[in-house]
């Protein structure tokens, strides 16, 4: 296995590393035919689109039954902002919770908090809220990454690391929680039913650390150490993905252009490449492909444009199955399969990858 080169842009001897991770869903999830019979969907062209998503379930967060049509009622955008609130900070104090379970550490121990989320506009944010409610040091470096979308998460790691590589031997967090079922417009639109078709709710923790327990082999004392950060901003396509104000509907709305999954494709390789370049290591010396679960079209376009195979990226299929699309957070999912899974051994090379609104794609190298 090829060794990679020493971490860029953080401190020598004190290597950020991920130390655990775990994520939380609300408790309902609904296939995609309960889905649509939920709403009296019958239009064939968009219950094909629900039905040929390789979605399976979704989590979500749906509005009580309207008693004089039989359907979940409309939400206001009040209302789906106070969703994006109660729900976040159910899922995110379980994610962090657990994640803090499984690590054998408590709440005080934790100097960093940073929550991500696209799903929702919320002052104070999270990461205030989630620090009262779970009784977090009151001195708790804080920060919310608000609106980045769904390459986020890799955005916000970018940030920990380094907060954890300043401060050694200190627990940092970051945390990602998206109530997509309080980020919908529901019209006879496609372009509504390609966004409604594809997320839903969860959120992730994963803790961080940097450590001086360097053994002489490089390797940490446990966990992946975090080797290099990269992103490719691809400008021509800032478009592609957006969360605008729908003056019709009244309501945030999110768009998604029809070529979003040719666009990351045809840059996945260059994002790639940028990562590896200077470390030494080859993309065939990857052995651990964490990418986000951005859709069908647009796993196969990676998978084609990077040479990898379906097994490379069989938890992020199997995310996508399960949860669908759960934004910044999805990633974090995948990961947290692959460990389940007890197929890493030390040594080996990941690279972590997620795409989103931008067009963006964010790289993460590791090293187990």
């Amino acid at each position: 296995m090829t060794t990679a080169a020493a971490p860029t842009g953080l401190l020598a001897g004190t290597r950020p590393r991920i130390l655990e991770l775990a994520t939380a869903t609300p408790p309902l999830s609904y296939t995609q035919s309960e889905v649509l019979d939920l709403y009296g969907i019958s239009d064939p062209r968009v219950r094909s689109l629900f039905t040929n998503s390789a979605i399976e379930r979704r989590h979500l967060t749906l509005p009580p039954i309207d008693p004089d049509t039989g359907r979940p009622r409309p939400e206001s955008q009040g209302e789906l902002l106070a969703k994006h609130r109660e729900t976040g900070i159910v899922m995110g104090s379980a994610a962090l919770q657990s994640c803090l379970k499984k690590l054998g550490a408590s709440v005080d121990d934790v100097g960093c908090l940073t929550c991500v989320t696209s799903t929702g506009l919320l002052t104070p944010g999270f990461s205030a809220r989630i620090i009262r409610e779970l009784g977090l040091p009151r001195t708790c470096a804080r920060a919310d990454i608000v609106g980045m979308g769904c390459n986020a998460g890799l955005n916000a790691l970018t940030a920990v690391a380094g907060w954890a590589a300043t401060h050694p031997g200190q627990l940092a967090i970051m945390l990602c929680v998206e109530a997509c079922s309080a980020a919908y417009v529901f019209d006879d639109t496609m372009r509504s039913a390609v966004v409604n078709s594809l997320f839903g709710d969860g959120a992730a923790a994963l803790a961080v650390r940097a450590d001086d327990d360097i053994h002489p082999s490089g390797q940490a004392g446990g966990g992946a150490q975090i080797l290099k950060f990269a992103g490719l901003l691809i400008t021509e396509a800032l478009e592609a993905m957006r969360y605008d104000w729908d003056e019709d509907q009244g309501k945030f709305s999110f768009f998604l252009d029809r070529d979003v999954p040719y666009v990351v494709g045809a840059h996945a390789e260059q994002a790639v490449d940028t990562l590896l370049v200077g470390t030494g290591v080859r993309r065939t010396d990857i052995a651990h492909w964490v990418v986000h679960s951005g859709g069908k079209k647009v796993i196969d376009s990676v998978m084609v444009n990077l040479g990898l195979t379906r097994h490379d990226l069989r938890h992020t299929v199997s995310v996508l199955r399960d949860h669908g699309n759960l934004s910044s957070g999805s990633f974090l999912f995948s990961y947290r399969r692959l460990l389940d899974e007890g197929v890493v051994r030390p040594g080996d090379l990941g690279v972590l990858m997620s795409m989103g609104p931008g067009s963006t794609i964010e790289t993460a190298l590791v090293r187990w």
